[in-house]
């Protein structure tokens, strides 16, 4: 991935109800890298040259690779689609692509690596989206900036010399159309990344327009993301490593389509003796924040080198699963609360316009009640329960005395009355049914 996030996207381009409807997705970086198992970024980071690099390739053999269980895994933790490294900044392509010698079918493992992967994922139920980097440290034709791994070599002429992007946009766009022709209905593509400015690049060289309009060509139904560095263009923005704290609009103000992209430790990639995973609680809290403020989360998994989920990813998939396959009401086809009706101190509220249900995640568990402030509680909400197992949670109009505690000039308009112990599941949700 990047480090870095241009935003400039809007919606209108595409449909993207089946999006907001999903708002939980897997994203996979998978590549040579995963030999390395240091970071995806290793190559660029290291400043390794082609010849001290090339070792991975030439040693890729991921032999318990296993698709159909990969889509499984990812079924099971609740997720509704995923997006996967076709090509990452290294250069190398996990599908038989005829425009480069630096894929997936002259490793020593000989096989197209994308068709597979596709087919499973696309069997489990799930949307097909295709990661595609725009950077290629590999490309002959990819002029040196300040990413790449040759930049400290002497001289920039030296060091473009005989590089042309206009070459490599036209690899690109070659690329691209194998993409959205062999592989059946794409559902995503997710374009990375634009760095414009002082020994960067941005739409001119990556000839942007030609790009997105091969794109919308081929396959019109397809969602893009906003990091081909063209203003008002992507039907999705994509906040990267970070929470947004409230929901993202545009300049004007208007609403926006988004989907956070989150790793469950500090890279991409796999990273062999990285340490600082996320706990399931933090992970379903990201998931569970994004949609009360109208957003998705695309959570990354780095497969082994061998082609494997290590331990650590398998265990919080399944976590995660246990918790969305009871509380999945709470997240599929929810987005922000109406502004009437006002969220609990640490809680998040969800919303099913449709269902006309509100969803009260307490991510502290207070001691015997939850006030709900407001009139709109008092006006509308008809009934409540526990949404993992239907519990009814009793709602009373609080006494004078509960008011007099609850503080100067505040009034509940309803009071959940909840049990000493927390429910036995990682964050509780109370399902409001509105009138």
């Amino acid at each position: 991935m990047t480090g870095t996030t241009v935003m400039g996207g809007r919606e209108g381009q595409a449909d993207t109800r089946w999006f907001t409807e999903a708002r939980f997705g897997m994203f996979i970086h998978w590549g040579t890298y995963s030999a390395a198992a240091r970071h995806e970024w290793v190559r660029s980071h290291e400043k390794m040259s082609w010849e001290e690099y090339r070792k991975y390739f030439e040693h890729f053999y991921p032999d318990l690779y296993d698709p159909e269980e990969w889509a499984e895994l990812a079924k099971q933790a609740g997720m509704k689609y995923f997006v996967v490294t076709t090509k990452h900044h290294e250069g190398f392509c996990l599908w038989d692509t005829q425009y480069t010698e630096y894929k997936a079918t002259r490793t020593p493992w000989g096989r197209d690596l994308l068709k597979p992967m596709v087919e499973a994922f696309r069997a489990a139920g799930l949307r097909v989206g295709f990661y595609y980097s725009l950077i290629d440290w590999h490309h002959p034709h990819f002029t040196v900036d300040r990413y790449h791994p040759q930049r400290e070599e002497a001289g920039e002429r030296a060091k473009n010399a005989g590089r042309d992007m206009r070459i490599y946009a036209a690899y690109m766009r070659n690329q691209v159309r194998e993409l959205l022709t062999q592989f059946g209905q794409v559902d995503l593509m997710w374009y990375d990344f634009s760095y414009p400015g002082e020994d960067g690049k941005g739409r001119a060289d990556w000839e942007s327009e030609q790009l997105y309009a091969l794109t919308r060509e081929l396959q019109p139904q397809v969602l893009v993301n906003n990091r081909l560095d063209l203003p008002g263009v992507g039907d999705f923005v994509t906040p990267e490593q970070v929470q947004p704290t409230s929901a993202l609009v545009d300049e004007e103000g208007k609403p926006v389509v988004w989907e956070a992209c989150q790793t469950f430790s500090g890279s991409w990639g796999y990273y062999r003796d990285e340490y600082t995973w996320k706990s399931v609680r933090q992970l379903l809290w990201m998931l569970i924040d994004g949609v009360s403020k109208n957003g998705n989360l695309l959570l990354n998994v780095g497969p082994t080198a061998r082609g494997e989920f290590d331990e650590r990813a398998r265990a919080r998939l399944r976590g995660i699963g246990e918790w969305v396959r009871r509380h999945g009401r709470s997240i599929y086809g929810c987005g922000a609360a109406p502004q009437e009706f006002a969220c609990p101190a640490d809680c998040r509220l969800t919303y099913n316009a449709k269902a006309r249900r509100l969803y009260v995640h307490i991510l502290n568990w207070p001691v015997k009640h939850l006030w709900l402030e407001g009139e709109a509680y008092k006006q509308r909400v008809a009934y409540a329960q526990f949404l993992h197992d239907a519990s009814e949670v009793q709602m009373k109009r609080p006494e004078a005395w509960q008011e007099a505690q609850m503080g100067k000039g505040r009034r509940a308009a309803v009071c959940l009355e909840l049990p000493v112990l927390k429910p036995p599941v990682e964050i509780p949700v109370i399902e409001l049914f509105l009138k």
